[in-house]
């Protein structure tokens, strides 16, 4: 494999999306998150990035299948629920490889950008040394930010958000895309399944999902 490409299963039909980013990192809060919203919107996987700047491993299930590590793409285009493309997975280019993160991060921002998405959201976790579940933001606005922290997260500052989660914002930014970065308090040892959901339901409040999780 010469270069990254994404593997389309089907063309979705989406008015207004999000995108909603939620991959491996600290306590695996991404992951969590990703997984409970794919979930919760009922959301199908539509496409596959595969690209060459993942680690040098496959995977194997329980029946002796082998894949290469890539990026799985979700949406949801439910008119009760969320207008949305998630995107998980089980890696991340290493976090030395600068040019990688922003190649991988770009390409995956052209293709929700042809896609509709015009606002980007991003999730991870950051450690503490404490024990409460809070829930931190950053975003492309002051006054998203300001939204978001009103609905009870705390804002995120002088801080840094390493890898896709923090670039596919940043870059996000340059491109005129509005969005925000919710981070979830965990130590960092394991997967968190508190900061997890802590970051979950955090997320449907700012989104205005919460009463459509009771339905």
């Amino acid at each position: 494999m010469e270069n990254s490409f994404i593997h389309q299963l089907f063309k979705p039909k989406l008015e207004n999306p999000i995108f909603v980013e939620g991959l491996l990192g600290f306590g695996n809060v991404g992951k969590i998150v990703s997984q409970l919203l794919i979930r919760f919107c009922e959301a199908r996987l539509f496409a596959e990035y595969y690209s060459p700047f993942f680690p040098d491993y496959v995977s194997v299930n329980d029946d002796g299948i082998c894949r290469p590590p890539h990026y799985k793409l979700y949406v949801s285009s439910s008119e009760k629920k969320l207008s949305a493309i998630i995107l998980t997975g089980d890696s991340q280019a290493p976090l030395d490889n600068v040019e990688a993160h922003y190649e991988i991060s770009e390409e995956v921002l052209d293709f929700v950008q042809k896609l509709g998405c015009r606002f980007v959201v991003t999730i991870g976790g950051v450690p503490v040394s404490t024990d409460r579940n809070d829930v931190y933001v950053a975003a492309t606005s002051k006054s998203l930010a300001t939204d978001v922290m009103e609905k009870g997260a705390i804002i995120y500052s002088k801080g840094r958000i390493m890898g896709a989660t923090g670039l596919l914002l940043g870059l996000a930014k340059m491109r005129g895309l509005s969005g925000f970065c919710l981070l979830g308090a965990t130590s960092g040892s394991g997967t968190d399944k508190d900061a997890g959901s802590a970051v979950f339901q955090m997320l449907l409040k700012a989104l205005g999902q919460e009463d459509k999780q009771r339905s």
